[in-house]
């Protein structure tokens, strides 16, 4: 599984952060980072739920 974020969608909320913390971090300058793109299984679920609750639906998933 492949997460991926739109930068040009995403507003920073930090939801996904919350959510799935050792896949999704927020920068210094605000803007969403994807610390693991390649999703490790273990954490796939929480993954999932953090793409279903963003607010922009600035996150995608390939599986």
């Amino acid at each position: 599984m492949r997460v991926r974020v739109d930068p040009l969608v995403c507003e920073a909320n930090g939801v996904c952060v919350g959510l799935a913390p050792e896949v999704f971090d927020l920068n210094d300058d605000d803007e969403l980072e994807v610390l693991k793109p390649d999703v490790p299984a273990e954490e796939a679920d929480r993954v999932r739920h953090a793409v279903r609750s963003c607010p922009k639906a600035a996150l995608t998933l390939e599986e």
